[in-house]
């Protein structure tokens, strides 16, 4: 399940039983950039015991760092 926020795309995904982790990328998927560098994606958090708690873990992650990922 993918959740478009802010011009990003949030996948949360399941590393483990039970552990989730969020992956995000840009809606139109040019790579995010960082100093320079450029990602195709970010995978970003903690390992959270549900798929909506990495969701939410990432959209704070976007609100966050947006500026910096130009």
């Amino acid at each position: 399940m993918t959740c478009l926020y802010e011009n990003f795309a949030i996948e949360p995904f399941e590393a483990g039983r039970g552990l989730w982790h969020a992956r995000i990328r840009r809606a139109d998927m040019t790579p995010v950039i960082i100093n320079g560098v450029a990602f195709p994606s970010l995978e970003v958090g903690f390992a959270w015991s549900d798929a909506q708690m990495a969701i939410a873990d990432a959209k704070s992650h976007i609100d966050r760092f947006r500026k910096r990922w130009g």
